[in-house]
């Protein structure tokens, strides 16, 4: 799991300098009672034979939120053949909504206006925060490599001369939205540690929001910015935008170019973040859908891979209290946000 220490490497200096793919290895912790958490290759995690169950009576429609960060049209497009399959195993309507942001998740699941979102760690901390514990994960991404844990990446264009972290000092950086882990608390949190400061005009000249990761990057690509933080698995070939994530699914898309961009800081290993569901909805409901999420790579490996942006293995069971760090950050940047006001 996620560390003080581990968070705190960037305080000696290490982290500093992009981080050996091998730094991103974690081995999957235990229970919160230390018992093995059930995962995909478990033999017993099979995916649910179709038909209505009796919670339907309590949630006649599925609403699945989709968090910003990519445009509209190319989500609803991964997510489709994942929606159309919840909805034939589980006979229920099933509906997708894909916010502009990742407020716009954290907002529509305190409204109950979803069952369940795919979040990212800080956002899925944020919304537990807003619903005083109203949501808890059901599982957590497992990689391709077998890891839980993804990177954050500092993106610059190849030709902008900029080869190391300490030469964006007064340059301009666009965060992805205030609500990613990957994409500001953690870069935040670490550079505050390595005391660094975050807010425009102390290390850099200028900070600003990209609008979504795929937009930030977008933003470097145009020169609005020299500089963008996004999200990789950090393993797998880095000219090709690793195996996972961001930088990976623009290539995909044909949207990027490795070869235009550096990557001149990554951070220590985050939390994946969770399938999150709704506290107050039946206990049934809950167990039928980890399970389904479960099994879901096991059984349809391709829909698997479309939602989570590149290789994956599958999920593992989650808890709260693999995101209680991811709270204690927030709270942390909410009492800066208050100090500087």
């Amino acid at each position: 799991m996620i560390t003080r220490r581990s968070l705190g490497a960037l305080a000696a200096g290490a982290a500093l300098s992009p981080l050996a793919a091998a730094a991103n290895v974690q081995a999957i912790p235990p229970r919160p009672d230390g018992g093995r958490r059930r995962r995909t290759q478990d033999a017993d995690v099979v995916m649910p034979q179709p038909g209505r169950r009796a919670w339907a009576a309590q949630v006649p429609q599925i609403r699945y939120g989709i968090l910003g960060g990519e445009n509209e049209a190319d989500r609803l497009g991964r997510f489709e053949p994942y929606r159309a399959l919840i909805e034939r195993i589980f006979e229920v309507p099933t509906r997708l909504f894909p916010a502009s942001d990742y407020a716009g998740v954290m907002q529509a699941l305190g409204a109950r206006q979803l069952e369940i979102a795919g979040m990212g760690p800080a956002a899925y901390a944020g919304a537990w925060m807003d619903t005083n514990g109203g949501i808890e994960p059901l599982t957590i991404t497992q990689q391709g490599d077998g890891t839980i844990a993804y990177v954050a990446v500092m993106v610059v264009r190849r030709d902008s001369g900029i080869e190391s972290f300490e030469q964006m000092r007064g340059r301009s950086l666009a965060w992805a939205d205030p609500n990613s882990a990957s994409g500001y608390l953690i870069p935040r949190f670490q550079m505050r540690r390595a005391g660094i400061g975050v807010e425009p005009g102390q290390f850099f000249g200028r900070t600003g929001f990209g609008g979504g990761h795929e937009q930030a990057v977008v933003a470097v690509l145009q020169r609005q910015y020299d500089a963008a933080i996004t999200w990789a698995s950090g393993i797998g070939d880095v000219n090709q935008g690793y195996s996972r994530g961001n930088l990976r699914s623009m290539v995909d898309k044909g949207m990027l170019n490795m070869a235009d961009l550096r990557i001149i800081w990554t951070s220590d290993p985050i939390m994946n973040g969770p399938m999150a569901v709704r506290t107050d909805l039946p206990e049934a409901f809950r167990r039928d859908f980890q399970m389904f999420q479960l099994s879901l790579a096991k059984t349809y490996p391709d829909i698997a891979r479309q939602i989570a942006r590149g290789d994956t293995l599958g999920a593992v069971e989650g808890f709260h209290q693999d995101y209680e760090l991811f709270v204690e950050m927030r709270r942390e940047e909410a009492a800066a946000r208050r100090r500087r006001s």
